[in-house]
């Protein structure tokens, strides 16, 4: 979209005189709910959030409000709240961290946006780094040194490692919703549940510690009693390469989680995103999930999770997970499929003539 950008990166949206503001606005976050019983002093969505400010303490760069929309899209802070013709009493969810619960989060001086950029290299891409391999390495060792990793749980031993993206993998992050349970991708809490007997789980996702501590929240990861993240990255933790194609791509190297905790490497580590530029470092490593977009219209019909799943299942026992190709997953339970349902059908037969003979 063209036009004028604020600070946050949100598009300044012309004002619409129309007629019409709400009396009251029920705000909830954190599981509690905040009344704001007089709108008519409150112009733009900018004034909706410095009230909001005042009633919980939330900064107001640090809110995000999912369901206030505007022409289809969220609602920018210039955004008249007439326009928005909402009725009095209407709930709106919120997102947001204090500041003294991120006193202790690794986050910059000038602390990184949410950032939509969905650009993607094909599977079959071959994407080759100008620069030397040297280079990357050295970026590497610095991240090693210096990041700050966000340790939650300790590794269990003798366990392999899944390392997860956010947004568009089991969040979308795209679509307004009520409720952060309505951009949750279905199956999660079930997946993660199973995926924890044989895998420590990581979180990296390509914001900043805030978004992934508070989605995290939102969606009831950080406190589900079924399971245990073990720890978060952000992309603080990324590195930049040089392509020739591409330009300048920032990636995910596992190479820093491994050089953090030994007990990791490419032979127990697999990484689900739904960018595979995010991974073009460990290639081998990664497997591209479909993305989850348009939640309110595909999440029906979205197994993606569960059948995921089943392969995690099914490789948990492998010793070296290099010799994998994860880009074949789905051929790979249609083959362990075929050959349960052959080797069945082989009992069955051979019970059949067993009962005959006798």
């Amino acid at each position: 979209m063209s036009g004028t950008t604020g600070e946050s990166g949100e598009p300044i949206l012309p004002e619409v005189l129309v007629l019409g503001a709400p009396h009251s606005i029920m705000v909830k976050w954190s599981g509690k709910e905040y009344n704001i019983e007089d709108t008519s002093c409150l112009k733009t969505i900018l004034d909706l959030k410095e009230r909001i400010k005042e009633m919980t303490g939330v900064h107001v760069d640090r809110q995000k409000l999912l369901n206030l929309t505007y022409r289809g899209k969220q609602a920018a802070d210039a955004v008249l709240l007439s326009s928005l013709c909402l009725k009095s009493g209407y709930k709106i969810m919120m997102m947001g961290s204090l500041e003294k619960d991120l006193q202790n989060i690794d986050i910059p001086p000038e602390d990184r946006p949410e950032v939509k950029n969905d650009f993607d290299v094909l599977d079959d891409e071959e994407v080759e780094p100008t620069e030397s391999r040297e280079v990357y390495l050295a970026k590497i060792a610095q991240r090693v040194r210096e990041y700050n990793l966000n340790v939650l749980n300790p590794s269990r031993p003798d366990k392999k490692l899944l390392v997860l993206d956010i947004d568009y993998t089991i969040f979308d992050n795209g679509t307004p919703a009520s409720s952060g349970e309505e951009l949750m991708r279905p199956g999660l809490h079930e997946f993660l549940t199973a995926a924890y007997e044989h895998y420590d789980i990581a979180i990296w996702s390509a914001t900043s510690m805030k978004w992934i501590v508070e989605k995290m929240r939102v969606l009831k990861v950080s406190t589900n009693p079924n399971y245990k993240i073990a720890f978060y990255l952000d992309y603080l933790a990324m590195i930049t390469i040089h392509t020739q194609k591409y330009g300048v791509i920032q990636v995910k190297p596992l190479a820093v989680i491994w050089g953090k905790i030994p007990q990791y490497s490419s032979k127990n580590t697999i990484m689900f995103d739904d960018l595979r530029r995010n991974f073009l470092m460990n290639p081998q490593s990664g497997l591209r999930i479909r993305p989850f977009k348009d939640c309110h219209i595909n999440r029906a019909n979205d197994k993606e999770l569960s059948r995921l799943g089943k392969y995690l299942e099914q490789i948990a026992g492998m010793e070296d997970f290099t010799s994998l190709d994860h880009k074949r997953w789905e051929q790979y339970l249609r083959n362990l499929h075929r050959h349960r349902s052959r080797r069945n059908k082989d009992n069955s037969s051979s019970h059949s003539s067993s009962s005959k003979s006798s």
